[in-house]
């Protein structure tokens, strides 16, 4: 597979530029405001602007795993401080960390009780797997085309799903559909 490192060794950490903005305090716009599970609401500027791995900083999310933890966004955006910003200098190296960091148990480098936390220095000591570039490019291009077929909905999984439901109500339709009989 390759070397083994850490979050620090392969990331360029972006946390020094966020800004919290309180909700009274925020002017309405058309850039996507990002927190710890994804966007917020959407605000009249950005600090960021370029493509991103953002890292949820703090909640109950980082044990529950009900959205991911880890997730890419692209463009102009402003990130508060419940989210680590990352930055990596090819797209298969952000996706490959993504996609791991999403897949591990985070729970070792989670601190706090009734709020959990992933502090900077915690995110920056996770190992992470580095395979060659060229590895990481093939693992991601398997998994970008598997996530394609499971949840876009315009193909894989979900278009056949929508195409099966109308079949069965076709079939249904003219199953129970019986003619009169004349005498």
């Amino acid at each position: 597979m390759g070397l083994w490192t850490t979050v620090a060794e392969i990331a360029v950490n972006l946390d020094s530029k966020r800004k919290p903005v309180t909700k009274s305090a925020r002017e309405s716009g058309g850039y996507p405001y990002y927190g710890a599970s994804g966007i917020v609401d959407y605000v009249d500027d950005y600090i960021f602007d370029g493509d991103y791995l953002l890292v949820s900083e703090d909640g109950a999310n980082l044990l529950a795993r009900s959205t991911p933890i880890a997730f890419s966004v692209s463009g102009k955006a402003w990130v508060n401080n419940h989210a680590h910003v990352l930055s990596f200098s090819s797209y298969a190296e952000r996706r490959f960390a993504e996609i791991y960091l999403n897949s591990i148990d985070l729970s070792p480098f989670v601190s706090g009780g009734a709020q959990p936390k992933l502090n900077q220095a915690n995110l920056n000591r996770i190992p992470i797997p580095w395979p060659s570039r060229v590895e990481q490019e093939r693992f991601v291009a398997i998994l970008d085309k598997f996530d394609v077929l499971v949840n876009d909905p315009g193909a894989g999984l979900p278009a056949e799903l929508f195409a099966r439901r109308k079949q069965y109500e076709y079939y249904s339709h003219r199953l129970l559909t019986f003619e009169e009989k004349v005498a």
